[in-house]
This record gives C-alpha cells, structure tokens and sequence, in this order.
C-alpha cells in the first residue's frame, strides 16, 4: 500500500491480495428499512458472504418478531434492542452495548469491525472494539451536520461536527462516496479518508420494468409523462424547489403529471399544496424498481445528501435526470449527454434546466437512453472489492495480539 498522510487514503493503493475475513458489520438499520443507508449497506454484506467472508450483522431488532435470518456457513445476525426514532416510527435507534458486544467479541474475536452508523450502537460498538484492541473502519453516509438547519437547530451545526469528528478519527479509515465529501470533511479535520463510491443494481433498475398499469393507475393517458421524485418527504430535500419546478413545467406541458414516492414529516403539507400529485408512499424491491422505470423526468432538488441513491437508480432506469452539481449527480452525469446538472446551490439556473426538460421531449428521450447506458458497469461488485480492500489494510496496518481460537465460522477454502 502507498503510505499517505492522515489526510487521505487513495482505495487503488489499497491491498488486493485476498484472504478470509471475520467482518463484524454494525448498523442502526437494514433491509426490510426503507432508506438510503439500509439499501447501501445490504449490497455490500451480500457482497462480502459471497466473496468467502463471515460476516456478523449487528442491528437493532426492527419488530416484535424480528428474528435472525443466519447462513449457517457465513452470516450471523446479532439483534439487539431498539428505540423509534421520533418523527420517523418505522425505523429504530439501536440503544448502547457496549458490554454486550465486548463479552460477545471477546469469545468470538472478529478480524475487523466496519461501523456503519454512529448512534448509540455505533458509539458503543467503536468503544468495545477499541477495549479489545480490535481494527475498526467506519463509513460516512448521512449528513446529519447538514440536517441541523433544517430541523430549526442549526445551533447544532458544530457540536454534531465535532461529534462525528470524535467518532470517525477514532477509526483506521473512513470510507466517503465522493471526492467532494472527503475535502469538506478534510476541512472539518476529519482524517484517515477513503473514497468509496456506491453502486446500483442494474438488473433490478432496468427501464424494461416500466408498466403501463401502474401509469394508468397515476391517471396517465399515452403519450402524458411523468415527472417524478423518489426520496423523503422532509425538509432537508428542497421539495419547495420541486413543486416550483412542476408549476412551471406544467405551464408548459399541461399533462405532465407529479407523482412522488416516498414518505416522511411534509407528506401532509406537500398533498396540500399540490393535491394534483400522486403520492405513492413508500415502495421497495420490484415496486420501487417499476415506479422508477414508469416516470419519464426525474428532479431531484436536494443538496444534504452524502451520495444520494436515488440518482444512480434513476439513471438506471432510463430517466432524464436534472440534479444539482453535487453528491452523486456531479460524478454520474455529464451536463447535456447523460442528464442536465444546475450548479450547486444556483436554484434560477436549476428551474430553467427542469423548463428544457419539459419543452423538449427529444432532448429528454435523448438524455434517457445515454443514462442507462452510461449506468451499466456501476454494479455492486467493484465496490465489495474496494470495502474488501479497505477492510484488508485496516488488518494489516493493525498491531496483532496473540492469536487465540475463535467459533466464528471461516471458509472452507481458507
């Protein structure tokens, strides 16, 4: 491995000889949890099992009847307790346990831990990892410093900063989506920084899952299109820009129709506002996969995101995009080839990006079919590799202890 500063970590500089790992995988939530996180980090446990790894899933339990789903061979659920989060029931805050966690460690030494969240699990599995002596790696994936404004605690800004600082320069390394995301955070002092883009399946967001049912069911007649939006109904996603952008499209083409999915604390107001629109609440799996494929323009107003899934996914599918220079947008769309991007911020120049969309079918049609095209080769698979790689140099970089037996199971081949 190249040696870097504190700064940064390049991924290509990272190991690429394999061996099998024992991963403890720690997050506050996971599939069948509708949000970005639990959709990002799924793919890569999968990822890591089918590469020979065992992994350890450690996760609040979601439900009264929540129970370990286990491959014997390589995947171990722990459950542990859980609070609501408020504003947002389904989804639940992983309470500490620390001593959980050490006494379970302890008797099963896992190689690495990869921290996914830092709430109170989180917190709690970096203290009894580092107790143990253990690597840990952590990823970046919510800019919750960014929320504060939003929420009317913008007083909050710089204690959460200084929290996720604490938290993440206590680890070996930090895996970031983007370029962009490393160098603010550098400038927060953040350290030990490795860009780890996301990937999208392909095979599930494919324009071939556009039905025409479902269209028909939006109030759709042929030939009407339809703008959509996927993502939280919240404030920290601009959605006042998306409803200013929908007035002045639909000027132009009056069947252009709304449909949003996705749901969250503006839900109300927004079906108030704009009782036009369809709101199609939250989807997932292959519902979530039709509704993209069954849009014709996708907006995508925010600028809190960390990466922003919803982006890859709609390229994927075959929509015209328009995001704002930032997040995922600004490394997957070429202004003008694969979608439109207004600069950062710049909200004049964003309505009139959505205002070409809605005058020119052409360019939106053309814009669609580079989209998908452009998209296939961002699978999953290159991204497990660079995680495997950040995961290997953790262990390599860390100070051994004595080795001792473990029950955690490891492959066969190993």
């Amino acid at each position: 491995m190249t040696q870097r500063d504190d700064a940064g970590i390049t991924v290509d500089d990272l190991p690429t000889v394999r061996r099998s790992l024992r991963v403890a995988v720690v997050t506050e939530t996971y599939p069948p949890e509708v949000n970005g996180v639990a959709a990002t980090i799924a793919p890569i446990v999968e990822g890591l099992v089918q590469r020979g790894h065992a992994v350890q899933l450690v996760r609040p339990r979601q439900h009264a009847g929540d129970r370990p789903d286990d491959d014997a061979q390589r995947l171990h659920e722990v459950l542990l307790r859980g609070l609501p989060i408020p504003r947002y029931p389904h989804l639940k805050m992983g309470l500490p346990a620390r001593r959980a966690l050490g006494e379970r460690w302890s008797r099963q030494r896992p190689d690495v831990v990869h921290i996914v969240t830092e709430g109170p699990l989180g917190w709690s599995a970096l203290q009894a990892a580092q107790r143990l002596r253990l690597p840990v790696v952590s990823d970046f994936r919510t800019n919750f410093h960014a929320y504060s404004r939003h929420y009317g605690v913008g007083w909050l800004h710089k204690p959460i900063v200084a929290y996720l600082r604490k938290f993440h320069n206590r680890t070996a390394c930090t895996m970031v989506p983007t370029e962009a995301l490393k160098r603010e955070l550098e400038a927060y002092g953040f350290q030990r920084l490795a860009v780890v883009a996301r990937g999208v399946d392909t095979r599930r967001f494919d324009p071939s899952r556009r039905s025409d049912a479902l269209r028909r069911s939006w109030g759709c007649a042929p030939g009407d299109r339809v703008l959509l939006y996927v993502g939280r109904l919240a404030p920290e996603k601009n959605l006042e820009l998306l409803l200013r952008c929908h007035a002045q499209m639909a000027a132009v083409d009056p069947r252009l129709r709304l449909v949003l999915v996705g749901d969250g604390p503006s839900r109300a107001d927004l079906q108030a506002r704009c009782p036009q629109a369809v709101f199609a609440g939250t989807q997932s799996g292959e519902a979530l996969a039709a509704h993209y494929a069954s849009g014709d323009l996708f907006v995508f107003p925010s600028l809190t995101e960390t990466y922003g899934n919803v982006t890859p996914e709609a390229l994927a599918s075959g929509l015209a995009v328009l995001a704002f220079d930032h997040a995922a947008a600004a490394q997957l769309i070429r202004d003008g080839d694969n979608g439109l991007l207004a600069p950062a911020g710049d909200e004049v120049a964003f309505v009139q990006r959505a205002l070409r969309l809605a005058a020119s079918p052409a360019l939106a049609g053309a814009l669609a079919r580079r989209a998908r095209e452009t998209m296939v080769g961002h699978g999953w698979e290159r991204i497990v590799a660079q995680v495997e790689s950040v995961l290997l140099a953790a262990l390599a970089q860390h100070e051994p202890l004595p080795w001792r037996p473990v029950r955690v199971p490891v492959p066969s081949d190993v």
